[in-house]
């Protein structure tokens, strides 16, 4: 099986990197030269990759085609692509919906809509899928963990929560300098900050079928330090803030 991918910013860098290092079998990757320094960085590290001249060239090359590109730049160049019915073309573009890429794609090929995040590459985290389709399922569970999800109109939450990502590590960024500005050295700071969270996100993992109310509750005690910092974060309008900006990436998903 050939893989192509259009497009080769971050996250097809970190899918094609948790590829490379899985067990997915496949015969080779076929990558756009559209950044050319990722592109030639992913085929110096990995022998079965070759860069295309061209994003057609991909996809005649190419059993699965994935689109990892910007919503403009895949509104531009998608409708003047041949495809094949018998490819799957998986896409990553947040706001080109199933029935826009349908009518651009115009053959009766396998449309997946796939939400990957960075942390792929370690074959870690969720990735969702719209529709269900056991084949993408099942290469994706390679990656990290499927969440299949069957109406599109549901997956449009899940790609507003992955819009909290860089915000997520913009906290973590704060922290350190936090420590840094109190003299504590930035290799030790960072290395603090980042081992914390990731202890506490493996911990809330492991209690995800109890209600999160139940961790913030127990991570609490009367009159302590994390009690505060709720308090004070919650009087701030801290936590409604971060349910307003989720608001507003689902409507701009809606248009």
């Amino acid at each position: 099986m050939n893989l192509g991918f259009i497009g080769t910013g971050k996250i097809a860098s970190s899918v094609i990197t948790g590829i490379c290092t899985s067990r997915i079998s496949y015969k080779k990757i076929i990558i756009s030269p559209r950044n050319t320094k990722i592109a030639k960085s992913l085929k110096a590290k990995f022998k079965k990759i070759t860069i295309a001249k061209t994003n057609q060239q991909i996809v005649d090359q190419s059993d699965w085609v994935f689109l990892s590109v910007t919503p403009s730049v895949g509104e531009k160049i998608i409708k003047n692509l041949k495809f094949k019915s018998k490819q799957t073309i998986i896409s990553f573009i947040s706001t080109i919906t199933l029935s826009r890429l349908k009518k651009a794609i115009k053959v009766k090929a396998k449309i997946v809509r796939a939400i990957p995040l960075p942390p792929i590459s370690l074959k870690k985290g969720p990735v969702p899928i719209c529709p269900p389709n056991i084949k993408v399922k099942k290469f994706f569970n390679n990656l990290g963990t499927t969440v299949e999800i069957k109406k599109e109109k549901s997956s449009i939450n899940f790609w507003t929560t992955s819009g909290m990502m860089a915000p997520f590590y913009e906290l973590l960024r704060v922290m350190t300098d936090w420590l840094v500005k109190r003299g504590v050295k930035r290799d030790n700071a960072q290395k603090y900050i980042t081992s914390l969270f990731l202890a506490l996100s493996e911990d809330a993992v492991k209690n995800s079928k109890e209600n999160l109310k139940f961790l913030v509750k127990e991570s609490q005690t009367p009159k302590g330090l994390n009690e505060q910092g709720v308090k004070e974060l919650s009087k701030a309008g801290f936590y409604k803030s971060l349910e307003k900006t989720l608001n507003s990436i689902h409507r701009r998903l809606n248009k």
